[in-house]
């Protein structure tokens, strides 16, 4: 049987970077983004990825909520020559950051909270919260960049087939740990026409124990005055990891975005 590929992409969003002249700032801005990959044939591969982000803007406050999850099974060969298919990626991740607003135009003080379950990642599961101090350095009317700093704390725990161990030669395969952190996000958007804009994102978390990094590059075009089509690629380093993990972990997803 011929390769067959079937793509379903579907969003529904009310997002702060529309293409538009600003409007009035929303009290409530909600972006919902889904999309699927499903092919059959010689090769059999299923894909789903989806993500809320909620935006809650109040006179001295501004509230952001997301929650993210990707889930994807691939078909493998077994030694026997059999086939059957196996969950190769699942992630799932849940934030919040409540941002207070200054006297400074576009500076706030911020507070913030996540958790990630990885299967498959480095660890198991992390969780941070922080806090700290962020402001805008570049205002321009077509391009904007944000940028964020400040200390916290990162508890997490090693996956249960870990091959890590401690300075005692003790196995931390589905230990707990924690451990003080530094954190830094930019934040910068570049409106190239009324149709396109680029968007990048790197974000950074020190630790004595890793320092992760990831990176979203993000290509959004218009297709009608209400959906969009978004080309994302992201990028996970983390430095330091077991023998049997890669330091670094890609992903790249196509999905369409209505706005509302």
């Amino acid at each position: 049987m011929k390769l067959k590929l079937l793509s379903i992409l579907v969003a529904a969003s009310a997002t702060t970077n529309a293409f538009a002249a600003e409007e009035e700032q929303k009290t409530w801005e909600v972006t919902s983004e889904v999309g699927a990959i499903i092919t059959s044939g010689n090769t059999e591969t299923t894909t789903l990825k989806g993500g809320i982000k909620v935006l809650h803007n109040l006179e001295n406050w501004n509230n952001e909520y997301k929650l993210d999850g990707i889930y994807k099974e691939d078909e493998v060969e077994n030694d026997d020559g059999t086939k059957e298919k196996q969950r190769t990626n699942e992630k799932y991740s849940i934030s919040a950051q409540g941002n207070y607003k200054l006297n400074e135009k576009h500076a706030h003080l911020f507070i913030y909270g996540s958790h990630v379950s990885d299967y498959f990642g480095a660890y198991r599961s992390e969780s941070v919260i922080s806090a700290g101090y962020g402001l805008r350095l570049l205002n321009e009317s077509n391009m904007k960049l944000n940028a964020e700093i400040g200390p916290g704390y990162k508890y997490f725990k090693y996956p249960d087939v870990s091959e890590e161990v401690d300075e005692n030669g003790n196995s931390l395969a589905g230990e707990y740990e924690g451990e003080v952190i530094a954190l830094g996000k930019m934040d910068f958007s570049w409106k190239i026409s009324d149709n396109a804009r680029f968007t990048q994102l790197v974000s950074v978390e020190y630790g004595d124990t890793n320092t992760k990094t990831r990176s979203e590059t993000a290509l959004l075009t218009k297709i009608n005055g209400s959906l969009q089509m978004k080309v994302a690629y992201n990028i996970t380093n983390n430095s330091d990891v077991a023998d049997d993990k890669e330091a670094t972990d890609t992903e790249t997803s196509l999905t369409l975005v209505y706005s509302f």
